[in-house]
């Protein structure tokens, strides 16, 4: 190899050029072919790996192969066989100009190591988006994990080119890393804390992509389109999109609504205020008016009869309805409520119903529909508690109840 290099030197010697120009033009005219043979390999080795991987793609039924081709990994492989033809070949080239022979040396190392981590994001590139078809992890923070590895190949890197621009053994030099470690903690605090995250999210199964949650802290409520290494995205329902540190899932609280989604039904939980002072004991005119209803018919015969023979047997007078036991137009209409949801098409009759009467407010006797719509999907989810209660609010008034309502700030003066 050193007189295939040397040979035009010694023509230009044989013809009486000086030594130094002699090897100023050989070394010139060497690098100019070694570039266009390098081009010319790089070509061809390009158009040969491609043709492979496109026939192997076409014969093979996994989806791997296709997302390598689009990312480029054979193309970007195609590069390695001119590097190593180019490192192989200038230590001859340069022979007489060691300080140039170390320089593209060096050069060429560095070269290397950027095409590999390039290599390596296109490899892991095409393995994210291989994951993300297969079923059981599309819904896996599969971004944190590649995110991961590329900080730990760029670190490998970086550490590489280090070492061979300042000419210190690898192990060397990561051994005096040692001692700006505390430096490198804090620069790199939100990943490190970021790539724990991710490691208890996943195995803990806290979130995952396509969930409904909901952080009030960052106001987010929405769907979880993105889970990477530093934040997770949430497409909220005015489709704005907010993003949360991937930490802040660890370490703050938020609501996930997936067991809503998982389970038989979504709850229905509201109420109807009651103004305390339509409450009354109801008469036997209102309780035969009352048995008009079909919903309760049944319901208050049987309770009538029930009070009245408890009545009879405790001897109890009758002269003020507030002795003894007694039926109230309150208590009817909750059995009503209950009645009437317990029998509602959209009502899961599987799972808890319950109509029940919380605590006084200063705004009335709370009336609470505690049950679960069997349609989950928000848009019929809503409609089902508009239909159930419509249908409330306007039969208050056949029990002889009142809502509360806050005084209007209008005052209404009567034309005279």
């Amino acid at each position: 190899m050193k007189q295939i290099s040397h040979w035009l030197y010694n023509f230009l010697i044989d013809k009486g050029l000086s030594i130094s120009v002699a090897s100023y033009v050989n070394v010139i005219v060497l690098c100019i072919l070694l570039v266009i043979v390098l081009f010319i390999v790089d070509m061809l080795s390009r158009k040969i790996l491609r043709k492979v991987s496109n026939g192997i793609a076409a014969a093979s039924k996994t989806r791997l192969d296709d997302l390598l081709i689009e990312n480029r990994v054979p193309r970007r492989v195609g590069h390695l066989i001119p590097l190593l033809i180019a490192y192989w070949t200038v230590p001859h080239i340069f022979q007489d100009f060691k300080d140039l022979e170390i320089f593209a040396i060096k050069f060429l190392q560095l070269l290397g190591i950027v095409l590999v981590l390039r290599i390596a994001r296109a490899f892991l590139n095409s393995l994210k988006s291989y994951f993300k078809t297969k079923p059981r992890l599309k819904d896996k923070p599969i971004d944190s994990y590649i995110q991961v590895f590329m900080i730990f190949a760029w670190f490998a890197g970086v550490f590489l080119a280090l070492a061979v621009v300042s000419d210190i053994d690898l192990w060397k030099f990561l051994a005096g890393l040692g001692t700006i470690s505390a430096v490198i903690i804090l620069v790199f605090r939100d990943t490190i804390l970021g790539f724990v995250a991710s490691i208890q999210v996943a195995t803990n199964d806290i979130v995952r992509i396509g969930d409904w949650i909901t952080f009030d802290k960052y106001g987010a409520d929405g769907d979880v389109i993105e889970i990477n290494l530093a934040t997770v995205k949430v497409q909220n329902f005015d489709k704005t999109i907010t993003t949360i540190p991937t930490y802040a899932l660890i370490s703050d609280s938020f609501k996930n609504w997936r067991g809503m989604n998982d389970s038989d039904g979504r709850r229905i939980k509201r109420a109807l205020y009651i103004k305390q002072d339509s409450i009354k004991f109801l008469s036997i005119e209102d309780i035969e008016k009352l048995k008009k209803i079909e919903l309760i018919t049944t319901y208050l015969s049987g309770r009538q009869e029930k009070i009245e023979a408890s009545n009879t047997a405790l001897g109890i007078s009758r002269e003020l309805q507030l002795n003894g036991r007694n039926l109230t137009n309150i208590g009817v209409f909750r059995k009503y409520m209950e009645t009437y949801i317990g029998q509602h098409s959209a009502v899961n009759k599987d799972m808890m119903i319950m109509a029940r009467q919380l605590a006084p407010t200063s705004h009335g006797i709370p009336l609470e529909v505690y049950c679960f719509s069997s349609d989950k999907r928000w848009q019929n989810y809503e409609y089902i508690i508009a239909d159930i209660f419509d249908h409330f609010l306007a039969s208050i008034s056949y029990f002889d109840l009142e809502l509360f309502e806050l005084p209007s700030s209008g005052v209404y003066i009567p034309e005279k």
